[in-house]
């Protein structure tokens, strides 16, 4: 009788827990299937944006001596970012020759890099609407250059310019309207641009006051600039044409970025001067 009362209790015990699994799994059922609803929802998803960027503009994008990616350009995107809760934008250098190659077949989603408007990048890409900058190009010769002192003064010489970049556009054109008289020269790295001129394989680049002084600070480039400024072009980000949507909350973030003056304060700090663009 003894033995059969506990068999029972035995019984009874294994009976208990199996109940309590079957409740537990019950709960934790229930409990997935409420974080699958929220998630599905979307009420916290965070959508990444990849942001194609360079590491050797000075002041704009550019690696400091932490190690850190840096500079106007990227501060903004960090800017934006942080005033654009439902995007996570997480940056992917490049040299500045791939970035819009990157961007045509969708590597990265946005192009932040000073760039400006031309025909053959608005037939492909989007560009925002809100300018965040303006960029005076100007020709670069070394110091102790006396003779350059315009592009005119380029006429049979050589001028280095990035490939694919705005300022080979700008010496494209020129030269297209004046017989081809100045010798174009296709490179991407600043710093041996800047060794080309010192030992006068070149005579000249293109580029920004704002971006010599700070080669001239930290690599001792002994570049100056000459002349008016060939252009003085507002600059955009650019994104693939789908991307309408993007374009407009980047836009709302940039007006709200200028209306309480941080975009003066980035320019000012990263460039040494207000160059932001009043629409």
């Amino acid at each position: 009788m003894v033995k059969k009362r506990g068999i029972q209790r035995i019984r009874t015990a294994l009976l208990f827990m199996t109940m309590l699994a079957v409740l537990a799994g019950c709960s934790s059922g229930n409990t997935a299937k409420e974080s699958d609803s929220a998630s599905a929802s979307g009420k916290d998803k965070v959508t990444k944006i990849i942001v194609g960027t360079g590491t050797q503009f000075p002041n704009v994008c550019f690696i400091d001596e932490n190690g850190k990616l840096t500079g106007y350009d990227v501060e903004l995107i960090r800017e934006i970012d942080k005033r654009l809760p439902e995007y996570e934008f997480e940056f992917s250098t490049m040299e500045f020759k791939n970035l819009l190659l990157s961007l045509e077949t969708k590597k990265i989603d946005l192009i932040a890099h000073q760039m400006e408007v031309n025909e053959e990048r608005q037939a492909k890409f989007l560009f925002n609407d809100e300018a965040y900058n303006i960029f005076p190009n100007k020709i670069v010769v070394s110091e102790k250059n006396q003779d350059v002192k315009s592009i005119e003064d380029l006429k049979g010489k050589k001028l280095i310019v990035g490939a694919t970049s705005n300022a080979a556009v700008l010496a494209e054109k020129w030269n297209a309207a004046n017989g081809n008289a100045i010798d174009i020269v296709y490179s991407g790295a600043g710093e041996d641009t800047n060794t080309q001129i010192k030992t006068g394989r070149v005579d000249a680049t293109i580029s920004t006051q704002f971006a010599i002084d700070y080669q001239n600070k930290v690599v001792d480039a002994q570049l100056k600039t000459v002349g008016d400024a060939l252009s003085n072009s507002k600059v955009y980000f650019i994104l693939n044409k789908d991307e309408e949507e993007l374009k407009t909350k980047i836009d709302d973030a940039l007006k709200s970025i200028k209306e309480d003056g941080t975009l003066s304060k980035l320019s000012t700090e990263w460039l040494g001067a207000d160059y932001t663009v009043e629409e």
